[in-house]
């Protein structure tokens, strides 16, 4: 029998002063079997950072032809493609295929060498914007682990400051290549 996916219920107060986005979300977050708690939060990390009212979290892991997070518009077509991890330069040229908007957030400890293995290849991909999360940071995230978790996400300047009643966490996610 397969494994079912953990269920998350977040409320996310999103103070984004970059953007001007005040908003308070209710989301449910599956954390896939196959996939760590940091992973999940990245993912919700991302949303946060390019949240619009059409953004959605897909099946994510289980479906290899989604994205992680999307934004489709009314029609159905895909208006912006997030993913989440150390992605191949294969999987994001199919990215660049299907929407006019890319967004890759990469950490891990060899998120480093991945970059420089990689670099190349992406530079040549039209649309597709890149960010390195630290990963010294992205440890931290399980200090927030609870299945109903209260936080609030804070961006200004780049920087991304999340709280909650169980901790406090800095971000830096760094822009490798602008789209």
């Amino acid at each position: 029998m397969a494994l079912k996916p953990t269920i998350y219920k977040v409320e996310l107060d999103l103070v984004d002063t970059d953007r001007h986005i005040y908003e308070n979300l209710k989301l449910t977050v599956a954390l896939h079997p196959s996939e760590n708690f940091e992973r999940m939060m990245v993912r919700l990390l991302a949303y946060a950072m390019n949240y619009h009212r059409d953004l959605e979290f897909t099946r994510g892991l289980s479906a290899t032809e989604e994205a992680d997070i999307w934004q489709q518009s009314p029609d159905g077509s895909i208006e912006h493609w997030i993913e989440v991890g150390q992605a191949s330069p294969d999987r994001i040229r199919k990215a660049v295929s299907r929407a006019p908007k890319i967004s890759l957030y990469a950490y891990g400890s060899e998120a480093d060498i991945w970059w420089q293995k990689h670099q190349n290849a992406f530079a040549g991909l039209p649309k597709v914007a890149v960010w390195k999360l630290d990963w010294q940071q992205v440890q931290q995230l399980p200090e927030f682990e609870s299945r109903t978790m209260v936080m609030t996400l804070t961006i200004t300047d780049g920087e991304l400051y999340l709280s909650s009643d169980k901790a406090q966490l800095s971000l830096t996610a760094e822009a490798l290549q602008s789209a």
